[in-house]
């Protein structure tokens, strides 16, 4: 399964409703009026896409139609694809440029923080990079271990302190280690925090200090883990974090997993913030850097589109072409063979009907015998339980018959 595929099949749920309630829209309106806009906005609006978003999109879409003279509401489907894809912009990548590049990983506890930390550390180690993690998580019970399952799968290596240390100590050894140790990517946990926790809040602006100042140089991203299936209180999450911190991406986890997944469009639009990773699946291959475009063709791909295989075509034409041509080669060598070997081929055949006739032959004897054996046996009348009666009445019938005769 390609990439565009998994985002697809990950979307999927996201689609079907947001999607199935714009046809039925559109299949309900005859003409693009102000009732049928407002129809609209509550539509985006339910779909997790954010009040201010989706008046954003209708008023987009009015100077769409005013522009362009649109009557036909089934012509709004390509206009409303096109605001969309503009609000969530250009694709930015993670910057890990600089040796050591370092990733501070933020969020709030059942987000998938530890998750993403893990398969983020398996990609890398896969693409050869040299990879550190801090556990800087030393609040949580059973974080650190947790993390350092992660780390072995993935083969990287692991600063830690005991559990209860101060995590900013924590943080500065492993920029400390990574420097020394030439490591390509520094990946560092963080305990999960809400915003009415001011201490954590604090302790999160201590971190983010210290490794401006011993990392100075290196690229540094910020990357806040959000839980799809939250909707728009993921939103006011990345609102309450980007106050203290800096955030340069969003990590959207367990977009499988809801139809919530129009929340993508309201971070974009309302907070500027580019959503960079998101988790479609449980395998550890399943975090998926963002595609805008992919997002988009998948949200409004059509079952003509992708016959819900969610294969993008360009992708699989060499291998569907190869699929064609192979049985025809094998099939061309076998008629080959058959011309050129032909005294054989019939006397294999002569073979084959002289097996069947000896096997047919078989299985009626078989039969035969079989019948034979089902018929009842006669009773040995004589031998039998009442062999004595037997013998009573014949000596008698034979006595009677004697004296007739007399």
């Amino acid at each position: 399964m390609n990439i565009f595929s998994k985002i697809a099949a990950g979307l999927k749920k996201t689609k079907d409703s947001m999607m199935g309630k714009f046809e039925s829209l559109l299949n309900s309106f005859t003409k693009i009026d102000e009732e049928f806009f407002e129809e609209l906005e509550e539509l985006l609006i339910t779909c997790d896409i954010g009040v201010e978003t989706s008046l954003d999109i209708c008023g987009k879409l009015r100077e769409k139609v005013k522009e362009k003279g649109l009557t036909d509401p089934d012509s709004i489907r390509a206009e409303l694809k096109e605001i969309i894809a503009g609000m969530l912009g250009e694709d930015k990548k993670i910057d890990v440029s600089t040796t050591p590049s370092v990733i501070l990983v933020i969020g709030v506890n059942g987000a998938g923080k530890t998750t993403t930390i893990g398969k983020l550390s398996a990609k890398y180690v896969s693409e050869g990079k040299k990879e550190l993690v801090a556990a800087a998580d030393t609040f949580r019970a059973a974080a650190i271990e947790q993390l350092e399952i992660w780390t072995q799968r993935a083969g990287a290596d692991i600063v830690k302190h005991s559990e209860g240390s101060d995590p900013a100590s924590v943080v500065f050894d492993a920029v400390t280690a990574a420097k020394a140790r030439g490591t390509d990517v520094l990946i560092c946990d963080t305990a999960g925090r809400l915003h009415n926790k001011k201490n954590l809040m604090d302790e999160l602006k201590k971190i983010s200090r210290i490794i401006r100042e011993q990392a100075e140089g290196c690229s540094l991203e910020t990357l806040l883990v959000l839980d799809a299936t939250t909707g728009q209180n993921a939103v006011n999450q990345a609102k309450l974090f980007s106050e203290v911190a800096d955030i340069t991406g969003i990590v959207l986890t367990k977009l499988d997993g809801t139809a919530k997944g129009g929340i993508i469009i309201s971070i974009h639009n309302e907070l500027g913030i580019p959503v960079k990773l998101v988790g479609v699946g449980e395998k550890i291959d399943d975090l998926q850097e963002f595609n805008a475009r992919d997002f988009t063709e998948a949200l409004f791909a059509t079952e003509a589109d992708f016959d819900y295989n969610y294969e993008r075509l360009t992708d699989d034409e060499g291998t569907a072409e190869q699929t064609e041509e192979e049985p025809a080669e094998e099939i061309t060598e076998e008629a080959e063979e058959a011309v050129s070997q032909p005294e054989e081929i019939i006397e294999e055949a002569a073979e084959e009907e002289e097996i069947t006739e000896e096997i047919t032959e078989a299985e009626e004897i078989s039969e035969e015998k079989t019948a034979e054996e089902e018929k009842p046996e006669k009773k040995d009348l004589k031998n039998g339980k009442f062999g004595f009666l037997f013998k009573e009445i014949t000596f008698g019938k034979k006595k009677k018959d004697s004296e007739g005769e007399e």
